[in-house]
C-alpha cells in the first residue's frame, strides 16, 4: 500500500514540481487547487511527466467544508501545504487579502489533520522570515526579525501557528522549510513558473525579457553595501527545493524526527548577485539582455543566504544542480510557453 501525500497548492510552480518528485519517490499524490494563479496546465505537465493520472480538486482551502471533503475522498497521511498568496508588493498594498487567505487556509489544513486524524505537515515557509539578518549566512537559529511585509509577517505567524499546534496536540508533527529563492524548471520543459501578469520575480522577468514578452528589465538597485552592488540571493534550484520536500515527509512517516516540529533551511549556500545572475543567464544561453538599473524596491532586503549545515546533514538533502544548468531550464520553458524554438 503507498503512502498518499496532499498537495494543497499543488497546480502551482512548486508544487508542481513536488508533486513530480514524490510520485518519483513512490507516493501517490493528491493535488487541491483553486486555480487562482495557476491552471491546469502545471497538473496537466505532471501526469504528462510521470505517466500517472494525478487526482485533481478544485477547492478553496479558505472554504473548511468544501475542504473536508477532501479529507473525506482521499486516505492520505501527509500534506505539504503551498496554497498562499505569494506577492510581495501586493501584500503591503493590501495586507487584509494575504492574511486573511494565507493564514485562514493553513488554519483549516491543520484543523481538519486534527479532526480527521492526519499526521504529518510540511510547511512551505521562506527565507523572508529572517528580514535583514544581523550575520550572514543565516542558520535554523538566526532570530526572526520584524517582516517588511504581511506576505512575510504571514510565513512567520503559519510557523507560529505549527510549531504551537503540533506541540499542544497529540498525533500531530510538522516541518517548516524555509526556501530561499526559487528558480528553474523541470528540466522535461513541460512544468515552470509561469506567473499571472507582469512577474513578480527575477527569473520569470529575465525569460520574458529574452523572449520579446517584456522590453526591458528593471535591476533595482545598484548601489547596495554588495561587491557589484546588486542585491545577493541564495538561488535554489526548484527541482533541488521540490525533493526536499520528499525528504521532509518521508521524515515523519519513518519517525525519524528528532522534535515534533523541525525548521530546515532550504537553500544552496551560495549568494549570488542580482547582476551575476542576469550575466549568467546570457552566458548559458548565449543571448543578450535588455536591462536598466532603476531605484531600490521597497521591502527588498540588501542580502541574504542559507547556512544549509543542518538540511545537509540532519535531512540528508543537499542541492545539486548547478546554476547554470538552472538557468538553462529557466529558458527551455520559456521557449517551450512561447512556441520559440
Amino acid at each position: 500500500m503507498k503512502e498518499m501525500v496532499l498537495v494543497s497548492g499543488g497546480a502551482g510552480y512548486i508544487g508542481s514540481h513536488t508533486a513530480v518528485e514524490l510520485i518519483n519517490a513512490g507516493y501517490d499524490v493528491v493535488v487541491a487547487d483553486n486555480l487562482s494563479n495557476s491552471d491546469m496546465s502545471g497538473v496537466e505537465g505532471v501526469r504528462k511527466i510521470t505517466g500517472v493520472d494525478v487526482p485533481f480538486v478544485n477547492v478553496d482551502c479558505c472554504d473548511k467544508e468544501a475542504f473536508r471533503k477532501v479529507f473525506k475522498q482521499y486516505n492520505f497521511g501527509s500534506v505539504i501545504h503551498f496554497a498562499a498568496y505569494k506577492a510581495v508588493g501586493e501584500s503591503v498594498i493590501d495586507p487584509m487579502k494575504y492574511y486573511r487567505n494565507n493564514l485562514t487556509s493553513f488554519m483549516n489544513v491543520v484543523e481538519l489533520m486534527r479532526e480527521e486524524g492526519r499526521p504529518n505537515i510540511v510547511f512551505s515557509s521562506s527565507a523572508t522570515v529572517y528580514g535583514e539578518a544581523d550575520e550572514l549566512p543565516v542558520t535554523e537559529l538566526t532570530p526572526r526579525k520584524p517582516a517588511t511585509s504581511a506576505y512575510g509577517n504571514t510565513k512567520q505567524m503559519c510557523e507560529d501557528i505549527l510549531r504551537d499546534s503540533v506541540n499542544a496536540y497529540e498525533g500531530l508533527k510538522g516541518i517548516s522549510l524555509r526556501y530561499f529563492n526559487p528558480i528553474g524548471a523541470h528540466p522535461t520543459a513541460l512544468i515552470g513558473e509561469l506567473p499571472r501578469g507582469v512577474p513578480q520575480n527575477l527569473v520569470p522577468f529575465i525569460t520574458q525579457t529574452a523572449a520579446g514578452v517584456r522590453e526591458c528589465l528593471s535591476v533595482f538597485g545598484d548601489d547596495y553595501p554588495t561587491p557589484d552592488g546588486s542585491c545577493l540571493r541564495d538561488y535554489i534550484d526548484v527541482v533541488d527545493l521540490a525533493k526536499a520536500h520528499v525528504v521532509a515527509i518521508t521524515r515523519m512517516i519513518e519517525d525519524k524526527n528528532k522534535t515534533k516540529y523541525e525548521v530546515f533551511n532550504i537553500g544552496t549556500g551560495n549568494a549570488t548577485s542580482v547582476l551575476e545572475l542576469v550575466n549568467s543567464f546570457e552566458r548559458v544561453n548565449e543571448l543578450k539582455l535588455n536591462y536598466k538599473v532603476a531605484p531600490r524596491r521597497p521591502g527588498d532586503v540588501v542580502s541574504i543566504w542559507a547556512d544549509t549545515t543542518l538540511a545537509n546533514e540532519e535531512l540528508g538533502w543537499k542541492a545539486e544542480r548547478s546554476l547554470d544548468d538552472t538557468l538553462q531550464s529557466a529558458w527551455a520553458w520559456e521557449k517551450n510557453v512561447r512556441g520559440i524554438k
